[in-house]
């Protein structure tokens, strides 16, 4: 968040820097769900998440050194754990499975919820308070987008397994996310992620050499590779980095809003990589839900 003495153009210019860096972190997890349906046919979503996040580990272990990290204290590797458990466990695995069981749109219904969660979550973990305008513009984002992509994808009524799947993603990485941003605000954001990764990398080993089988990978395209390699190292690593940074600059519960905007990036990721048909409905409603963004954001700076 920005500080009371610093000059309006300096607090513009951050202001735009954490929606700049935030709209590109939202851009690059708007390929998750694809990539990891890419890979429900080939890995089970256990080996899906877990080998993710190893090799994603792996490349975080010298970035640390290149750039001289000092350690982490000893309060900050527990909250560094408690984010793992939902950044690099629990989205990771549960959004596999939520992709063995149902197809993107229907995915993309259910994780609409996710700024939602993550304002929650950083509520709770930065004692910050909203005003209601902020809530109600939160929840109305949230089913504005649900609703697009339910009827986008022809959702049915029923609840699946995925379904479960990918509401558990949803709490867990909007709990991951909130700790990481109030983290960031004492470590760089490339730091939170890196060490948080590195933390878990002797585990990440071990379960990545239990479901390790070379005749998973027999069948492995192209754009079987191509998807691993984008979880792991973008979604997995890269993207945290603009993603912290934008949480700690431009406020936890602001910056999450911005993830209504995933499900239109993933449509149209899809007119532009599978041909699909450009619907005049998804435009109109993606300028409903960055109107509600603004909103969002101007109920908190009226604060």
């Amino acid at each position: 968040m920005t500080h009371v003495s610093m000059s309006p153009r300096a607090a513009a210019a951050i202001d735009v820097e954490a929606y700049l860096l935030g709209t590109l972190s939202v851009a690059a997890f708007a390929l998750t769900l694809p990539c990891a349906k890419a890979l429900a046919g080939h890995l089970s979503a256990m080996q899906v998440g877990i080998f993710r996040s190893g090799l994603a580990a792996l490349a975080a272990l010298p970035v640390l050194w290149f750039m001289r990290s000092a350690p982490p204290n000893a309060s900050q590797i527990k909250r560094l754990l408690l984010m793992s458990l939902g950044v690099v466990y629990g989205f990771p695995i549960l959004t596999a499975v939520g992709m063995q069981h149902v197809p993107v749109g229907h995915g993309g219904a259910v994780l609409a919820a996710l700024p939602l969660s993550t304002a929650v979550f950083g509520t709770l973990i930065t004692k910050d308070r909203p005003p209601l305008l902020f809530w109600l513009a939160s929840i109305l984002g949230f089913v504005a987008v649900a609703a697009f992509t339910a009827v986008r994808s022809d959702m049915g009524g029923g609840i699946y397994l995925g379904d479960l799947a990918l509401l558990g993603a949803v709490v867990l990485a909007g709990f991951g996310y909130a700790q990481g941003g109030a983290l960031s605000k004492e470590m760089k954001g490339w730091e939170v992620m890196c060490w948080a990764l590195v933390l878990n990398l002797p585990v990440l080993l071990v379960l990545s050499a239990q479901h390790f089988n070379a005749s998973d990978f027999q069948g492995f395209g192209a754009v079987q590779w191509g998807a691993l390699a984008f979880l792991a190292f973008v979604n997995s690593l890269l993207g945290f980095f603009s993603w912290n940074r934008a949480l700690a600059i431009g406020g936890i519960q602001r910056i999450s809003q911005l993830q209504l905007l995933q499900p239109f990036f993933t449509y149209g990721y899809s007119i532009v990589l599978m041909g699909e048909a450009f619907d005049p409905l998804a435009l109109t409603l993606c300028v409903a839900v960055i109107a509600l963004v603004v909103v969002s954001k101007r109920a908190l700076a009226k604060r």
